[in-house]
């Protein structure tokens, strides 16, 4: 019983290193297989959106991994590679995308909005009229609505 329990250990542990990477996909110069698994880290599974290609195993991702690989192939350097793949997929394809003016607006346009929120609460609250003083009705009226009186 135990020896088949280390063999499907064994097993399943195969089945997952099989699963990981398709030894066919790999290019057989190992520079350029570095260079594109350098390139993989750096994009966004389009599916899962919160893992680059390399770790996921969505289709789209082993797509666009065929693809990187085919480009590397071809001799196109990373700028090239990254340029094709914006001009394709947008800015989201990218993990950590690029500084822009867009970029800048899209992380600091919460700030400016708070930060102008506030500004003008403190305007109003600095500006604002002090309360005028009761009437003598108003104050009449109110001591016998106290009860003193």
């Amino acid at each position: 019983m135990r020896t088949l329990r280390v063999l499907l250990a064994c097993l399943a542990g195969a089945l997952c290193l099989a699963a990981a990477s398709d030894p066919s996909e790999r290019l057989p110069d190992p520079t350029q297989e570095a260079q594109a698994r350098a390139i993989f880290r750096d994009v966004r599974c389009m599916i899962c959106q919160n893992e680059s290609i390399d770790d996921s195993e969505a289709p789209l991702a082993q797509d666009l991994r065929i693809l990187i690989r085919e480009q590397v192939k071809a001799g196109r350097s990373e700028a090239q590679i990254k340029a094709y793949l914006l001009a394709r997929y947008g800015e989201f394809v990218l993990l950590a995308p690029r500084f822009s003016l867009g970029n800048l607006a899209l992380w600091m346009g919460p700030f400016l909005v708070v930060g102008l929120g506030l500004v003008l609460l403190l305007a109003r609250l600095r500006n604002r009229e002090p309360e005028a003083a009761l009437s003598p009705e108003e104050a009449e009226r109110l001591r016998r609505l106290s009860g003193q009186g």
